[in-house]
């Protein structure tokens, strides 16, 4: 399916998300869809799957002009869009998920739909338990199914946005080898958004670069990765030297802590962290190292052990006391968790201040939030919705509503999702915080950011924490090994 986009304009208030957009992609090719966040991409990408509709602009596939108001409309031409978070429903089996949006039929044919589900899932080399719930999947699982459902329901345009976030180097391989099976033998058009651009490099044939909601680039690939963060940022983001500042203090002692939940326990627990040290965690999405940050957060209370906090038991303390002792935790789900959709970046300094009255002298509060918007250089203003900001914006306005000083940052995921210039900017701010005395302890799944930015780093799996290895000594492969359980 060929697809053109012809001067594609989307405004979010003053805010001009896409600019004039206007491109060609061909079929049998795999494009990378680049650019800084904000830069728009995600919103294009929204416009081709239905999920928001242009101001202006227009839509073909091979040549027929089309507007769609929703991704159901565009499913049925022929564009299905793959999520971060793919679009499932966690409480139903995957047969169940597979069937979704397939028709309004009053019983469903089971039989066929798994016999469906079985030889398109062999074709590209994965495998179900049909009657498995879809909570127990891994997310690079979940992403197949996804995929399976799309190339069932007739997609020749396949949107992928992030789709290696969160998953295993074994699930990324299988994936990119499904991507290249869609386009060479069934001559599909994909488009991949993503922020490695490593990975760019690897699976797609062209990129097309974002900037400020304009189209300002492409390039055949391979090229340099320095070329391509160029034309992306006008300029080669400086790589600066981190300092060390770990101290002889002892900040964090944790003792033999044992967490438990209904699908995962981990046990025997022992770390110490010192004043000013960044202990990184590894580990594949639910393998334990979230619920040691929530315990520490006072989110979740460890069944036994002690968490001590410059020597104070904290373990069973709730949040907003373990909050006010100086510790600040950030959550991967920004909107599900960190902010709160459909208030302004102005309402959420309100509700983020520690003094407490019965009138909210907004005028204050508007003029703290632009200041925060020029200190954090989010993109917006005062009055816009935190669900109207990017991904990279939303993260920066996480960081706003920080208080100062700190003790300690517990992070899950602090640059997901983020360009390369986002994810230098946002590490500058986190290491201000540690040469004040600050500690950080932080879980991701980007094995070479956990090597640079650490001190320390320990991995989890299944529940099991491995030993704690100096990160200026080890690589991303002994942590790979460390991370499947392999000491």
């Amino acid at each position: 399916m060929r697809v053109t986009l012809t001067d594609i304009r989307k405004h979010f208030g003053s805010v001009k998300a896409n600019d004039g957009i206007s491109l060609t992609l061909e079929p049998a090719r795999i494009y990378g869809l680049l650019g800084e966040n904000g830069a728009g991409k995600s919103t294009l990408m929204k416009i081709l799957s239905g999920y928001h509709q242009s101001d202006s602009g227009r839509i073909e596939l091979d040549g027929e002009h089309h507007h769609f108001t929703s991704p159901a409309q565009a499913l049925a031409a022929g564009v299905g869009m793959i999520y971060q978070d793919p679009l499932d429903v966690p409480t139903m089996r995957v047969i169940d998920n597979y069937l979704l949006g397939r028709d309004s039929k009053l019983r469903l044919d089971y039989e066929q739909a798994s016999q469906e589900l079985h030889i398109i899932a062999s074709e590209l080399g994965f495998e179900f338990d049909l009657r498995s719930y879809i909570d127990t999947l891994s997310l690079g699982e979940r992403q197949q199914l996804e995929l399976l459902r799309l190339l069932s329901l007739g997609a020749e345009v396949f949107i992928l946005d992030e789709p290696t976030t969160g998953i295993s180097a074994e699930q990324k391989e299988a994936l990119f080898a499904s991507i290249r099976s869609l386009v060479k033998d069934s001559s599909k058009t994909v488009i991949l958004v993503s922020h490695k651009l490593a990975e760019i490099q690897e699976l797609c044939d062209e990129v097309l670069v974002l900037r400020r909601g304009k189209l300002v680039g492409k390039a055949d690939i391979p090229c340099t990765t320095e070329e391509l963060v160029r034309v992306m940022f006008e300029e080669v983001p400086p790589r600066s030297e981190r300092v060390s500042h770990v101290s002889e203090t002892k900040l964090l002692e944790i003792g033999d802590l044992v967490i438990e939940t209904e699908r995962l326990t981990i046990r025997d627990i022992n770390l110490t962290i010192q004043a000013g040290e960044i202990f990184g965690l590894a580990g594949l999405e639910g393998s334990g190292q979230r619920l040691l940050l929530q315990s520490c957060a006072g989110l979740l209370h460890p069944r036994q052990g002690e968490i001590l906090l410059e020597g104070r038991d904290i373990a069973r303390w709730f949040y907003h006391r373990v909050k006010d002792a100086g510790v600040a935790y950030l959550p991967a789900g920004r909107l599900e968790e960190g902010l709160v959709a459909g208030l302004s970046i102005t309402e959420h300094l309100a509700l983020a201040d520690p003094r407490k009255s019965f009138m909210v002298d907004w005028r204050f509060f508007t003029e703290k939030a632009q200041e925060r918007i020029d200190q954090y250089q989010i993109v917006g203003r005062p009055e816009t919705y935190v669900d109207a900001l990017s991904g990279g914006n939303q993260q920066r306005a996480l960081f706003a509503l920080l208080r100062s000083p700190l003790k300690l940052l517990l992070l899950e995921h602090p640059t997901r999702g983020l360009d390369v210039r986002s994810a230098h900017w946002i590490w500058q701010l986190l290491f201000e915080q540690v040469a004040q005395g600050a500690s950080i302890l932080f879980m991701s799944a980007d094995l070479d950011e956990l090597i640079e930015r650490s001190d320390r780093i320990a991995a989890f799996s299944g529940g099991v924490m491995s030993r704690v290895v100096l990160a200026e000594k080890t690589t991303a492969e002994e942590l790979g090994y460390m991370i499947g359980g392999e000491e």
